[in-house]
């Protein structure tokens, strides 16, 4: 089978189509053929060696999936010819970027039925983030008001549409160029981070979802005792007492492979709640590129790769 495999931590150059030899699915496992795998700013930190999940290369970047199953292991609970999608293994290697894909099928779930396998694939690590973010750890409901940095990215564009999908009020942070798209997601109201901030135009929040790693300048932001969600700051202990110090709650996201959330996410996407945005393909042969764009930190929602 062809697999994107990297030989070194590097550029978007290291990225390259191998022949690799087709996995066999064992006990409680199944084969997916692939035809979409989304890309993922995890996957960049990880090429690059920033972020060392995987040890020393060789190895295969890439979680997000949308496919078809092609084998079974005993107990799987899926059949041959189920449409699949899902994050596996994270944050353990899955080599996502490739033909056929060995996955635990406790971590996966059937495709929403409503959208293609490129827009299945964009969903599972960004909305799963999300939701693990919003409905586990805030347990975000009606009335709530929530305020979402990155309201146009990846993540970002799915907390907009999960948090409204449970009732909640919701201000977006992100550029004004992106207020159409923004409010058509559901946003309630936008604040262009590059003419205000958002520090002074908001107050008496009940959640924040925090992308920056700037988190401490959400506090003046949240009433006392409402919740910090943060992603990139999870693992702050210093920052994570600051945040209870100050009255409010910390609750660090640091996302895990949801069955149950998969399924829930895409009931909600076939009742037309959520919706998936991808703003660009490439081929399988093109990760490098599809790399290079997310990479920019411009990209409106997701990037995938087709297989």
């Amino acid at each position: 089978m062809r697999a994107v495999i990297q030989k070194s931590f590097g550029g978007p150059e290291v990225l390259e189509v191998t022949e690799a030899e087709r996995p066999v699915p064992g006990p409680g496992e199944i084969l997916v053929k692939v035809h979409a795998a989304a890309v993922n700013p995890v996957d960049l930190a990880v090429r690059s060696g920033a972020l060392p999940l995987l040890g020393e290369p060789p190895y295969g970047v890439g979680w997000d999936i949308s496919g078809v199953v092609e084998e079974t292991g005993p107990d799987a609970g899926f059949a041959v010819g189920d449409e699949v999608y899902g994050m596996p293994s994270f944050p353990a290697a899955a080599t996502g970027y490739a033909e056929y894909v060995l996955a635990r099928a406790d971590q996966m779930a059937r495709k929403p039925a409503s959208v293609d396998h490129v827009h299945a694939a964009a969903v599972p690590l960004a909305a799963l983030t999300a939701w693990q973010g919003l409905v586990r750890e805030a347990g975000v409901g009606a009335g709530d008001r929530v305020v979402v940095q990155r309201a146009a990215g990846g993540v970002g564009h799915f907390a907009v549409q999960i948090a409204k999908a449970r009732g909640a009020h919701v201000t977006a942070i992100a550029g004004g160029a992106r207020r159409e798209f923004v409010t058509g997601l559901g946003a309630d109201e936008l604040i262009d981070y590059t003419t205000t901030d958002f520090t002074e135009a908001v107050r008496d929040a009940d959640v924040f979802f925090d992308s920056t790693a700037q988190g401490d300048r959400s506090l003046p932001v949240l009433r006392p005792g409402g919740t910090l969600v943060t992603i990139l700051e999870h693992r702050d202990e210093e920052f994570a007492a600051r945040v209870t110090a100050a009255g409010r709650r910390f609750a660090g996201v640091s996302v895990t492979p949801d069955r149950p959330a998969l399924e829930a996410l895409a009931e909600l996407i076939d009742a037309g709640l959520i919706r998936p945005y991808v703003e660009e393909t490439f081929p399988l042969e093109e990760a490098g590129k599809a790399h290079e764009l997310v990479g920019s930190g411009h990209v409106q929602g997701k990037i995938v790769l087709t297989v």
